[in-house]
C-alpha cells in the first residue's frame, strides 16, 4: 500500500476489523519511511449478474424491478410487507445461485423464479404475475393457468 504522505511502497499494519456483516475489512497501517500513519479498507468486488433479455441485450440485475412487479401484483391483497421481504430475498438468494460462476441468467428464468415464490404465498398474485410475465392476451390462457393451479391443490 502507497503511504499517502511520503508515496513510498512500504508500510506495516497494526490493526485489522471487519465490518459487522464481514463485508469489508479496515486496516490501520504505518508506513515504514515516515511513520505516517493511515486507514485502508478492503472489499469483495462483486461481478454484477446480467439478465439476458428476450431481444438477446443484457442488463444488470436489478432485485427492485422485480420488486415493482411483486408489488402490482399483490397490491389489495393480504399479502404483508415480510412476506414480500421473504419472496425478494428468496428470489435474490436463487438468482445468484442460478446465475453460477458464469454470472448470467436468463429473464425467463428470473420470471419462472419469481412465480415459484409467488405460489405459495398468494395463487392470485401468481396468476396476475403469470399474466403480465407470459403476456396473456385471451382469456383462454387465464383459465388454462387457474384449472392447473386448481388441480394442483
Amino acid at each position: 500500500m502507497r503511504c499517502p504522505r511520503c508515496g513510498i511502497d512500504n508500510d506495516k499494519v497494526l490493526e485489522s476489523r471487519s465490518n459487522k456483516d464481514g463485508t469489508s475489512i479496515r486496516r490501520r497501517r504505518e508506513c515504514l519511511g515516515c511513520g505516517h500513519r493511515f486507514t485502508s479498507y478492503e472489499k469483495i468486488e462483486v461481478k454484477p449478474i446480467m439478465v439476458i433479455k428476450k431481444d438477446g441485450r443484457h442488463q444488470p440485475f436489478d432485485i427492485s424491478k422485480v420488486e415493482r412487479g411483486i408489488r402490482q401484483c399483490t397490491e389489495k391483497l393480504s399479502v404483508t410487507q415480510d412476506e414480500i421481504d421473504s419472496i425478494l430475498r428468496n428470489i435474490e438468494d436463487n438468482v445468484y445461485r442460478i446465475a453460477g460462476s458464469k454470472n448470467t441468467i436468463t429473464s425467463q428464468e428470473v420470471g419462472e423464479e419469481t412465480l415459484r415464490q409467488l405460489y405459495p404465498v398468494s395463487r392470485v398474485a401468481y396468476v396476475r404475475f403469470a399474466s403480465v410475465y407470459r403476456a396473456f392476451d385471451d382469456l383462454d390462457q387465464f383459465i388454462t393457468e387457474i384449472e392447473r393451479i386448481a388441480k394442483g391443490d
